[in-house]
């Protein structure tokens, strides 16, 4: 995110939405932030929105670090350069391969309610909160689980310790970082919230103003909370002062009592924080054209999404589909693939979710068989019944899809050893509940929001209501592609529901349509979300596929920009390539240790 200038607002790429895309202009102010959107060479690599970042993660990688302990370097830094999108007040979710046993393993790190809620939890005289309510409020935050995240991947596969790994990100926090246009933007869509918390205004409004661009902000809180967390490991936050500070502040929202907001206070206690733990699972897996394709399992619906979805383009011909039937079929598996998405996923330790029969080919082969060459499916379709799957069968009405915050952010990152991690990490929409720890420098998630206030659907059972110690649903999506058991690729992008469809869409652009992963990130996106409605970025809207889709029935709806992905590939002569966003959420930054081009 860190840059001087905004880059330009539209993608510079032609016909269609994956079949062959132009590089898109790159951002001016590259030369001087060293911000690049790709990179070529050898000893690892990392990508990410920020360059700062990125160098953090790097640094790491030169020092003789592994890839978990560059992923959690350039996780910490982000946490200072990118606070609105995510931070140790907050969680995600990561994957990982280990080059040495060949195996992938996944870190659930989503927030948790209190187990003291439940499915009450946002209503009021028994009707649902207003959800701009909820959000700005005590009641929004889950037990954050990033740091416990960065602890548990060092102890289970990293190299070095957690002091260490964190020493660049305090740094940064120090000495400042550079604001640039997208920072200051989105300090402007908080910046009444920001007003409202006086922690939160002296962090992010200097003066009580936006910040200047160009201008260097300070975090010094966080540079001193990462030096606590270094000195006693994660105790300090989870059964220690960093955690009381956390709970007194969602429980006793510090709202300055001249702006007359009314911000909910919220369940989490200390005992909720103690109690916290990551899950270690094994990832989703499916196998798409050969390749292994792994993901995460629920509380995230991302890996059984996006592995249904490339289930059901597995069985068609796409990479030899022209442009028109590809980007058809494509936006006709996302939109069945939600459908069974919103009614099936939720959190395993409190529903039951048939992630084995969403992702059984079977499955697929009967859910495709709803689509049609000619005409688009209409929107909101009804889930199947993965437990009993038939041909072209529904089960039930159709589940309406939540809303789901757009803020999040992604780094993939490779070592000279051959590990891989892929980790989205998060507090929800821009700027999380807005409410910052005082002293701390950090703001806290407002994730509880992913949870649905009420069923969706009255009378359909609805696996995503509160309950306590649950975890929301996620679209989260880190993704680790495996070529004979060796990397391939890895992806991951920010964006809400979107997440899905943006990883979805970078992987068949790689995969089926022959695109560089460059191009496959920065080619125009679209995004089918068994919604009445698709929407897509400008440059999709202007192809000349978008008017003959619109002949099939499909209907659009225009959206600034979807996702912002990063990722890596592993070439045929072992070399790393990185690559970024060149555009999008102001363009992304990528390295190698020993670049080659």
């Amino acid at each position: 995110m860190r840059t001087l200038a905004r880059l330009v607002p539209a993608l510079a790429l032609v016909t269609g939405l994956l079949c062959t895309a132009a590089p898109a202009q790159a951002d001016p102010s590259a030369a001087v932030t060293g911000k690049q959107p790709e990179a070529v060479g050898w000893g690892g690599a990392v990508t990410s929105v920020d360059a700062d970042a990125t160098a953090a993660g790097l640094e790491v990688l030169r020092r003789g670090g592994n890839a978990v302990d560059a992923a959690v370097a350039t996780a910490a830094a982000l946490g200072v350069t990118e606070p609105y999108s995510a931070g140790i007040g907050g969680g995600g979710y990561f994957v990982y391969y280990d080059a040495r046993t060949g195996k992938v393993t996944t870190l659930d790190g989503r927030e948790t309610a209190s187990r003291t809620a439940d499915s009450s939890l946002f209503l009021e005289n028994g009707k649902p909160l207003a959800f701009a309510d909820a959000v700005t409020s005590g009641l929004s935050v889950g037990v954050p689980g990033t740091a416990a995240t960065w602890e548990q991947a060092l102890r289970r596969w990293g190299s070095r310790d957690l002091a260490e790994v964190l020493k660049p990100a305090e740094r940064i926090a120090d000495r400042g970082f550079t604001v640039d246009q997208t920072f200051q933007d989105q300090t402007a869509l908080n910046q009444a919230r920001f007003q409202d918390f006086p922690a939160s205004r002296a962090l992010f409004l200097p003066n009580g103003k936006l910040p200047v661009v160009g201008s260097t902000l300070r975090n010094h809180d966080l540079a001193a909370t990462y030096r606590e967390l270094g000195r006693g490991g994660t105790a300090a936050l989870y059964r220690g002062p960093i955690g009381a500070d956390i709970v007194r502040t969602l429980q006793h929202p510090p709202v300055d009592p001249a702006s007359g907001r009314n911000a909910r206070p919220g369940k989490v206690d200390t005992a909720d924080l103690a109690a916290y733990q990551v899950r270690q699972q094994d990832p989703t897996h499916v196998n798409y054209r050969g390749l292994d394709v792994y993901g995460i399992a629920p509380s995230s619906s991302g890996g059984t999404t996006v592995g249904e979805a490339l289930n059901i383009l597995g069985t068609s011909s796409v990479p030899t589909a022209d442009s028109v039937q590809y980007d058809h079929r494509f936006l006709e598996a996302s939109r069945i693939a939600f459908a069974d998405r919103n009614r099936w996923v939720g959190d395993p330790n409190f529903v039951q979710v048939p992630t084995r029969q969403l992702l059984d080919p079977a499955y697929a082969a009967s859910r495709a068989c709803l689509i049609n060459p000619q005409h688009a499916l209409t929107s909101p379709l009804a889930p199947g019944d993965p437990y009993h799957p038939a041909a072209c069968a529904s089960s039930g009405q159709p589940v309406a899809e939540p809303y789901e915050g757009q803020s999040t952010t992604h780094l993939t990152v490779a070592d000279r050893w051959g590990n891989v991690v892929a980790y989205t990490l998060t507090i929800e929409q821009t700027g999380g509940s807005g409410i910052a720890v005082p002293g701390r420098g950090f703001l806290l998630n407002n994730e509880l929001t992913d949870f649905n206030f009420t069923p969706l659907t009255p009378g359909i059972p609805d696996p995503n209501l509160p309950g306590p110690a649950k975890r929301p649903r996620s679209s989260i999506s880190p993704t680790i592609v495996l070529k004979d058991g060796k990397p391939y690729l890895a992806v991951g992008s920010p964006g809400g529901a979107t997440i899905i469809t943006t990883v979805l869409q970078v992987l068949t652009g790689r995969i089926d349509r022959g695109l560089t992963l460059e191009q496959a990130i920065a080619a125009p996106r679209a995004s089918q979300r068994n919604t009445a409605a698709t929407q897509a970025e400008p440059a999709f809207l202007a192809s000349p596929e978008a008017a003959k889709l619109q002949a099939m029935g499909h209907v659009f709806s225009a959206t600034p920009e979807i996702g912002a992905a990063t990722g890596i590939e592993r070439l045929p002569d072992g070399r790393w390539l990185a690559a970024a966003e060149p555009v999008r959420r102001g363009g992304g930054s990528a390295a190698v240790v020993h670049p080659s081009r």
